[in-house]
């Protein structure tokens, strides 16, 4: 596995100096709504270098964010570095066949879930998204579509409503023929049960939302295996089966979004393959390119011919497949297959995940622990027993002290959410848990994490 091991150090305050003079001067032209890490943070990086990131000023971090499970293969990875930069003095755009892109579709249907033996690439998630839509209106020629409360599928007009929080809220009105559905987020049970003797009723209480809401042409039930941007909330293993069920009883197609959850981050190639499900269609992206962005759409060869999405041009991209992408796209399947990633991710993710479990008999505060390999998630909580939520002003004190040690985190939200590059290794992990403890026992000894 290819990694550098290296460990934080910091020397300034945090943001130091130069960060600060770069990240003031980018604020004169960028426009507001960036991200929130970004914003909070202060800090302009300089680089990065597999599971570490090293800012303006000289001070490096652990990286247990990875833009967000983009850097699958971490930062800087010599092997993607090589291939990209001589593809870039060879031919960079074009919808033309090329060996790279031959060798890129190839790839994604060597790991791909079965029978998903076709795929289109394209360059953002919620273009990706979109796609299948149109794939299963075309497949099934119905048009409404399923999606769950907590889902992310990206922010264009065309899955804006398939949202499942209130981040959609002021971008009305919003397209007609969308379901939202409660997903089975246990912890924070919209119905107050316990599985497994709810008997998941929240897939009962789906059942009888699409009988009564929709007008009876859902064309596919669209979902995430694991929920990222809601705070890697991981359902029981039976529920997603009961969800397939669902949609087979309506004759719509199963859609699993697997922009966070594929290419290894679950300890497993795919999320799916946790509860055996077989989707009909898979969208993909960000860890595919370990950087680069690219996005996908999966599905079987007759699934790939209907109309109109399988005529000439209905499903093309500019900059979909592109050369510099394919070359992406097919160095880092062959970098996870070749330093055995995904075996990395369940390892090390399990240890991480142990470690936290600790940390949950130790602080009042840390609600709940769960995860699949590297895709961790935390609740922070005022109260053990109501469950509600520490306050926003505490958890970006503790994002910033998790900085000030060393560690770029998503903790500034309640739902701590844990996300690496694959390649870190168990002596980064340990070291950026040892800090979480630490950074928690200053929330604990000298932040009234009471308060509202």
């Amino acid at each position: 596995m290819t990694s550098n091991g290296k460990l934080p150090s910091v020397k300034t305050a945090i943001p130091g100096p130069e960060s600060r003079k770069i990240f003031d001067e980018e604020q004169k032209f960028i426009a507001p709504g960036r991200q929130r890490v970004s914003l909070l943070a202060g800090i302009a990086f300089d680089h990065g270098d597999g599971a570490t990131l090293t800012d303006a000023d000289g001070n490096t971090y652990i990286d247990l964010y990875a833009g967000i499970a983009v850097a699958s293969l971490g930062h800087a990875h010599p092997r993607v570095t090589k291939a990209v930069s001589k593809q870039a003095g060879r031919l960079t755009v074009g919808t033309f066949a090329t060996r790279e892109r031959a060798e890129a579709f190839r790839l994604i249907s060597e790991v791909a879930p079965p029978s998903l033996n076709r795929s289109h690439l394209f360059s953002g998630g919620a273009e990706a998204v979109e796609a299948a839509l149109r794939l299963a209106r075309s497949a099934t020629k119905k048009h409404e579509v399923v999606s769950f409360w907590g889902g992310f599928h990206g922010k264009t007009g065309g899955v804006l409503g398939l949202i499942g929080d209130e981040s959609k809220k002021g971008y009305g009105p919003l397209p007609g023929g969308r379901y939202q559905v409660p997903y089975a987020d246990c912890y924070r049970c919209p119905f107050k049960l316990k599985h497994p003797s709810c008997g998941l009723l929240c897939v009962d209480f789906a059942r009888d939302q699409i009988k009564n809401s929709s007008a009876g042409e859902v064309a596919a039930v669209l979902v995430e295996p694991m929920q990222g941007t809601a705070g890697n909330v991981i359902p029981p293993d039976d529920w997603l089966p009961a969800i397939q069920s669902v949609a087979k009883e309506i004759n719509a197609l199963l859609i699993a979004d697997e922009m966070i959850t594929g290419f290894g981050l679950t300890g497993k190639m795919w999320g799916v393959e946790h509860t055996g499900v077989q989707p009909d269609i898979v969208t993909v992206g960000k860890g595919m390119g370990a950087g680069f962005p690219v996005s996908g759409v999966l599905m079987s060869e007759e699934l790939g011919k209907s109309e109109p999405f399988g005529k000439p041009s209905a499903s093309s991209s500019s900059y979909g497949g592109n050369p510099l992408a394919a070359t992406a796209v097919a160095e880092t399947i062959k970098t996870i297959r070749d330093e055995k990633l995904v075996e990395n991710s369940r390892k090390v993710g399990g240890q991480m995940l142990h470690r936290l479990t600790a940390l949950k008999e130790k602080y009042e505060f840390i609600g709940d622990v769960r995860g699949k390999g590297l895709l961790i998630g935390i609740d922070l909580v005022r109260d053990l027993k109501t469950r509600e939520p520490l306050s926003r002003k505490v958890t970006e004190q503790i994002f910033m002290e998790a900085l000030r040690r060393g560690i770029v985190t998503m903790t500034y939200f309640p739902r701590v959410r844990i996300n690496p590059p694959l390649v870190i290794t168990e002596q980064q992990a340990e070291t950026g848990m040892a800090i979480l403890d630490e950074v928690f026992a200053h929330v604990r000894d000298h932040i009234d994490w009471r308060a509202a």
